[in-house]
């Protein structure tokens, strides 16, 4: 019997939510390392669970792999709304969650390169960094930060440069990341309009801490096991 609104989970659903995890934890290494055609019974291996437990969650691998990327995107987004709820300024917010999430490739790499695995699916996505991005430079536009005329096309450029940078990062480890990310998001935000003294002072602040609060650190923990996490929907 399923628990009751507001009451604990029983003891089978805490068991169900510990295996479903399990599963998308491996989905995600595997993504991670481009091993997208692995057997089942592989995965099931890796996630230490019986073969049988992987239907009582997924009709498919791909139905998996699918739930294993959303829920990074999930994750990953979070973060960023959680460390960047305090800014007033819709320029800065862009800026800082592009700062952090350039931070983020080498500090949680596993979940990086399972966003860049599914690149191209990102812009369109409904969750995640796409629509944070999009919140983002709409918000910059109507506030009169931002000054562009097509808020799409904006994103998709900003889309290209975050997978890019990402697979740069990785393919080139001598390279300082937070250098190479300030760049990039100091040129963004001249693209969308600023001014090259504010763009270059807005990247050269302060960034909050990745751990700055007990909260942030409990999300920045379950990125690498894709526990089961309840996400606020991007703010409006």
């Amino acid at each position: 019997m399923a628990a009751q609104k507001g009451s604990e989970p029983s003891r089978l659903e805490r068991r169900k939510a510990r295996t479903r995890a399990a599963l998308v934890n491996a989905a995600q290494t595997l993504l991670a390392e481009g091993r997208l055609n692995v057997p089942i019974l592989e995965i099931t291996q890796a996630a230490d669970v019986g073969m049988g437990s992987f239907y009582n969650h997924f009709d498919s691998r791909d139905a998996l792999f699918h739930a294993a990327i959303e829920e990074a995107l999930d994750v990953h987004g979070a973060v960023l709304d959680l460390l960047c709820e305090d800014l007033d300024d819709p320029a800065q917010v862009f800026a800082q969650s592009f700062r952090l999430t350039g931070r983020l490739h080498r500090l949680k790499p596993t979940i990086s390169k399972v966003l860049l695995s599914d690149g191209l699916n990102l812009v369109g996505s409904d969750k995640g960094l796409a629509p944070r991005a999009r919140r983002d430079i709409q918000a910059g536009a109507s506030a009169g930060r931002f000054r562009i005329q097509d808020p799409e096309l904006a994103l998709t450029i900003v889309a290209g440069a975050t997978l890019c940078l990402g697979q740069l990062l990785h393919d080139r480890p001598e390279r300082d990341d937070a250098e190479a990310t300030d760049q990039v998001a100091e040129g963004l935000l001249r693209m969308l309009g600023l001014s090259h003294e504010e763009a270059s002072e807005i990247c050269r602040r302060q960034l909050p801490s990745l751990d700055v609060t007990q909260d942030a650190t409990a999300v920045l923990a379950a990125i690498d096991t894709a526990g089961s996490v309840t996400i606020a929907t991007p703010r409006s």
